[in-house]
């Protein structure tokens, strides 16, 4: 059954308009399963929440972070290197709002493995955990749970009704919550720069009366028919503790506002973007600031159209012939203004302690630029040997550039860093310890990370 949000008004929702289902989907998720989530984690700790704006196809690095203006004219960047507001921090010139606020960011420049397909790397990337068997299809799936799917195990809360764990628009596909349980899939919010956005929302089962929703006693009831009808599971389980968390949730005041961007001004909107990453990162912004743990960006490509591509790079990106720098031209603006807004309001609002972000793909790019002569096309490919990372908020002492890579961009000669390094800074900012375990299927314990350390410079 695909269940989905209703429409937000804008206001608090009855409850009428905020339940329209018999049973509920975060991301293809039954009721039952986040109740049962929530009564076996208990409350949160922290308060503490991570946007990570995840670039899905590998950004090149050095188009966006670590430009290389002195190499060969085969391996430079195609655009020119800008200043910043931070000394010797210097950026894409497509970057122009970033560059004014780089006091406020931290570069990066160092991260490096060895997995050099998309899905697989960015498993290792997300999880921490190199898969046991690459695979080069689009078919690959993580074995282990990904840091904001643990975030949902250990961050629910029993005395909020958000959602710990939150994609935008989607989720993809190759990371799984595994030996956690699908509860902990993240809730899927749709694309909030549709003209009619709405996140996926409740529907009413067959027999099921919408003007008795507005009534406690009638709603709780139409809850037990459903669940005798309706088999899910056997796992709603008729107790007033779970049909409590239960109405909870399904007529939170705080979810309705949190998931509702029309309630920002129409200037604010516009500074964000009106396209896909610019909503979803103001989206990011009051899901965030409402208690979520985590919200993914997965940033793919801001816009439709033939002008757009993904970041996969490569020569003849999406069968289309020509320079790769145009695609880019087209892209990073989109990219910059995102990020600014995001990076501004979260330190405007005074949510630079609690709220980190983190932009990053599953690798770089290739140093020495591709030319395919059937078509014309130049391009980048895969390079996991160097990326990039920004990083803002978090309370981490930013302003700065950690680590560097060769004067080719090849690899790293400072301060080499990997996922791991990347993900225990993540997780200290969430208040989790990365070396505590959880059983898999087998009943063997797996700890969160078996390997790296936050980055000291900045915590």
């Amino acid at each position: 059954m695909n269940l989905s949000w209703p429409a937000l008004s804008p206001g608090p929702p009855n409850r009428r308009e905020f339940l329209r289902a018999g049973a509920l989907a975060l991301g293809g998720l039954t009721l039952a399963d986040v109740l049962r989530a929530r009564a076996a984690t208990g409350s949160a700790a922290h308060d503490t929440s991570v946007i990570l704006f995840y670039m899905w196809g590998g950004p090149s690095h050095l188009e966006t972070y670590d430009l290389k203006p002195g190499a060969p004219s085969e391996y430079r960047s195609v655009f020119r290197p800008i200043a910043t507001s931070v000394p010797g921090m210097d950026i894409c010139e497509l970057f122009p709002r970033q560059a004014a606020i780089a006091d406020r960011i931290a570069l990066v420049r160092s991260l490096h493995h060895e997995i050099n397909i998309h899905n697989d790397a960015a498993i290792e990337v997300l999880t921490g955990k190199r898969p046991s068997r690459l695979d080069p299809t689009s078919s690959a799936k993580s074995e282990h749970p990904d840091f904001a799917m643990i975030a949902s195990r250990l961050r629910a809360s029993t005395a909020s009704a958000m959602p710990a764990n939150v994609g935008i628009p989607g989720r993809l596909h190759m990371t799984q919550p595994t030996y956690l349980g699908v509860e902990h899939q993240p809730f899927a919010a749709g694309d909030p720069a549709a003209e009619d956005y709405a996140p996926p929302h409740l529907k009413l089962a067959a027999g099921l009366n919408a003007e008795k929703l507005s009534d406690r006693r009638g709603l709780l009831g139409q809850l037990d028919r459903m669940r005798r009808g309706l088999d899910l599971h056997a796992d709603l389980e008729a107790t007033d503790k779970f049909r409590e968390q239960a109405f909870g949730l399904l007529a939170s005041p705080e979810v309705a506002e949190a998931f509702d961007v029309s309630r920002e001004s129409d200037a604010t909107r516009e500074r964000y973007g009106k396209n896909v990453w610019g909503q979803a990162c103001l989206l990011a912004r009051r899901l965030a600031e409402a208690g979520t743990a985590v919200v993914t960006i997965y940033a793919n490509t801001p816009k439709s159209g033939p002008e757009f591509t993904n970041w996969d790079d490569h020569p003849d990106n999406a069968g289309r012939p020509g320079h790769f720098a145009g695609f880019m031209r087209t892209r990073l603006p989109y990219m910059d203004h995102a990020l600014a807004s995001l990076v501004e309001d979260i330190y405007q609002r005074g949510l630079d302690r609690r709220v980190l972000l983190v932009a990053v793909g599953e690798f770089g790019r290739t140093p020495k630029i591709s030319y395919r002569s059937a078509t014309g096309s130049h391009g980048r490919d895969h390079w996991p040997q160097a990326y990039s990372a920004l990083l803002s908020g978090g309370g981490l002492r930013t302003g700065q550039i950690v680590g560097a890579t060769n004067s080719k961009g090849e690899h790293p000669v400072e301060r080499p860093l990997s996922p791991q390094d990347l993900l225990a800074t993540i997780y200290r900012h969430l208040g989790i310890d990365p070396h505590q375990s959880f059983d898999d299927f087998s009943g063997r314990p797996m700890p969160i990370l078996n390997s790296g350390e936050p980055i000291r410079e900045l915590v």
